[in-house]
């Protein structure tokens, strides 16, 4: 199962939308700056503020695509607060 996820670092003030098959290993290679060209090196507070499972890779791929393609901070913060709207994305498409 893959999930859509969401983490923020408190020290940057930032948020990275991501999806993974396991948000919990992806947090940590984050956090150990395994991706070595990744936006996320810049920080290692990186903490995970939203995990939403999705059905299918796809599902997961697709949001991920939606909330980047937003590129807004209010709306990442719209969905940490009320994840039904990421069931309402996929229903809608």
């Amino acid at each position: 199962m893959h999930s859509l996820y969401i983490i923020h670092s408190k020290s940057l003030d930032k948020y990275y939308t991501g999806e993974s098959e396991s948000v919990e290993l992806r947090l940590i290679l984050h956090n150990n700056h395994h991706f070595k060209k990744a936006f996320t090196n810049a920080a290692i507070d990186w903490e995970i503020v939203l995990n939403y499972s999705c059905k299918t890779k796809n599902d997961a791929v697709y949001l991920e695509r939606f909330v980047k393609r937003m590129k807004s901070k209010k709306f990442i913060l719209k969905l940490v607060n009320d994840n039904d709207i990421l069931t309402d994305i996929l229903n809608k498409r």
